[in-house]
């Protein structure tokens, strides 16, 4: 494999309306952001991916974008944002940015445009179709819930797509100008200094086009949309469709001539086209890796994902994915973002809550093979936030709510489970003290702060050698160190012990050196009979290491890394 230059790095989410607000409105700026990079520095990560900071009418949190080119004022300025570029560059951090190019909003001038002219030229940067028998164009359902088709402004049966919310239109990539205007806005950031792009939502680019009906999958009489990518794909040889056409043309013209680090959030695509998407010649650097981290979601209501990962599955599900990539490429690996629940809630048992167990599901992220990519607050255990339905800001989780209820289930349940997997329990702000407001703002924060805050937040952290957060800055200082890095990086992932119940362990192999990483997920001790000898514990997150002969005891949730030879 060709060494990259983001190979090694270590990526971290900021969502920064959440992050850190230093003018006192309640809602984290770029500031912010610039007052926290030392932190960020001492914390050992290399590469920044801001959520959303483009001027947005906020109906999805900045995912609705209405000018592409500038900066939200709640956040601050050009000028700020080039500031934190240059400021970042100085402790050796690169900034990247989201592209949300399958959608804009319903305030871009392109649209406006178009309702003033659904027949000229801008009425082609979006999918516009006459109704069908008086109702919209097709049955899909939106991935926010309803119909994908809203009627256009002043029109009597002629509809927009969109996949998202109906202030997010979908914007039509069949066209070649939409895609030139994108290729420039691409590149005016890439200008501008930037390390490249988290890519938002890429597989929706490509559209069925013909607009069948899907079978209905819930009592609204609709069918998922996400059905119509899986059918397009089977029907047209996956990527033979035209994606890849769009993919190829948007690196070409854009990340390949910058050397920009890319990672895309890639759903429903064939494992066997990892290669394309991301082998050495792929469209992208890397993507997130989230089939190992869905296991847990049984059901076909949001409601119905009550239950915690269960970490044999999460084990198999991981091994599968490791196999499956090979030396092939590497994936972003993660446990959260924003657009998740919280991993130390979702991983873990809360009676098992506390260091042993967030810093063994750190070891076990951190230390596979594939770029580690943290989520602001995971580094000091934030969990789910207990959120009564009027403190839900989140549209997609309202939206689940009412689907729910109107598939049947009681009020309460419907609420429960849809809080709990609430994109808000990830957006809650981010606890740096014990202060008013966990230290985010002087004002009052746009979201409720997780009332936990007196009990988990870094300053506490940062006076107690043994904490969550001490132990990430000596785990990413251990992925990133002289003896080690190279072994971390490229070495090969063997899985070991995969017939032991709630034991995770792994080989790392690059020439002779070898690491083998072995964690006890359970609270309870775990007698282990060793397969190989090992030369010296390198790395632990309980201090007690106890052998007896040819066997290790595992206390509750004990992640030991051990160094081996290979004959």
């Amino acid at each position: 494999m060709k060494k990259k230059w983001w190979h090694e790095k270590i990526g971290y989410q900021i969502y920064p309306k959440s992050f850190l607000d230093t003018n006192g409105d309640g809602v984290g700026d770029l500031t912010g952001v610039i007052e926290k990079l030392p932190y960020l520095e001492q914390l050992g990560v290399d590469i920044l991916w801001l959520s959303p900071v483009y001027p947005s009418p906020m109906v999805d949190n900045g995912y609705d974008i209405s000018d592409y080119e500038n900066i939200d004022p709640r956040f601050g300025t050009l000028e700020d944002m080039d500031r934190l570029i240059a400021e970042a560059k100085k402790k050796n951090i690169s900034i990247i940015m989201d592209l949300v190019v399958n959608h804009c909003s319903d305030q871009h001038a392109w649209f406006r445009k178009a309702i003033a002219d659904p027949k000229g030229p801008y009425g082609d940067y979006f999918y516009l179709k006459e109704g069908k028998d008086g109702k919209e164009p097709n049955n899909w359902r939106s991935y926010f819930g309803g119909s994908v088709w809203e009627k256009l402004p002043r029109q009597e049966n002629l509809y927009y797509y969109h996949a998202y919310a109906k202030e997010q239109p979908d914007l039509n990539w069949e066209n070649p100008a939409l895609r030139e205007e994108i290729y420039k806005m691409v590149n005016w950031w890439l200008d501008r200094g930037i390390a490249g792009f988290r890519i938002d939502a890429i597989i929706n680019i490509k559209k069925d086009l013909t607009w069948e009906d899907l079978p209905v999958d819930g009592p609204d009489g609709r069918g998922f949309l996400t059905n119509s990518i899986t059918r397009m794909q089977k029907r047209d040889g996956g990527t033979k469709n035209g994606i890849g056409v769009f993919l190829r043309e948007l690196k070409e013209r854009c990340f390949a001539p910058h050397d920009a680090f890319t990672v895309g959030e890639v759903f429903e695509v064939d494992r066997e086209q990892l290669e394309e998407f991301i082998g050495e010649d792929g469209y992208f650097s890397t993507m997130f890796a989230f089939d190992p981290i869905q296991s847990y979601k049984k059901g076909t209501c949001q409601c119905e994902f009550d239950r915690n990962m269960n970490p044999d599955e999460w084990k198999r599900d991981v091994f599968v994915n490791q196999k499956l990539l090979g030396d092939i490429a590497f994936e972003a690996n993660i446990i959260e973002n924003h657009d998740m629940a919280r991993g130390a809630t979702i991983y873990i048992p809360d009676e098992d809550y506390g260091f042993a167990s967030i810093s063994a599901l750190a070891g076990l992220q951190v230390l596979q093979r594939g770029m580690p990519f943290l989520y602001q607050g995971q580094e000091i255990g934030m969990t789910n936030c207990p959120f009564e339905l009027e403190d839900i800001d989140d549209i997609m989780t309202l939206d689940n709510y009412r689907y729910a209820v109107a598939c049947g289930f009681p009020e309460e349940k419907a609420f429960a489970g849809c809080a709990r997997e609430s994109r808000d329990n990830a957006r809650t702000p981010m606890q740096w003290s014990d202060a008013e407001n966990a230290g985010f703002t002087t004002g009052k924060p746009w979201l409720k702060v997780n009332p936990n805050y007196p009990e988990i937040n870094v300053a506490r952290q940062e006076k107690e050698y043994g904490s969550v957060l001490n132990f990430y800055r000596r785990l990413l200082c251990f992925r990133k160190s002289e003896e080690y890095r190279d072994l971390l990086t490229y070495g090969t992932f063997e899985p070991m012990y995969e017939d032991q119940e709630r034991i995770f362990a792994f080989k790392r192999t690059l020439g002779k050196q070898c690491l083998t990483v072995i964690c006890n997920e359970s609270s309870a001790e775990r007698f282990l009979a060793l397969k190989e000898d090992y030369e010296e514990v390198v790395f632990v997150n309980l201090p007690q290491v106890t052998r007896i002969g040819d066997n290790l005891i595992l206390h509750p949730y004990q992640l030991i890394v051990v160094e081996t030879t290979k004959k």
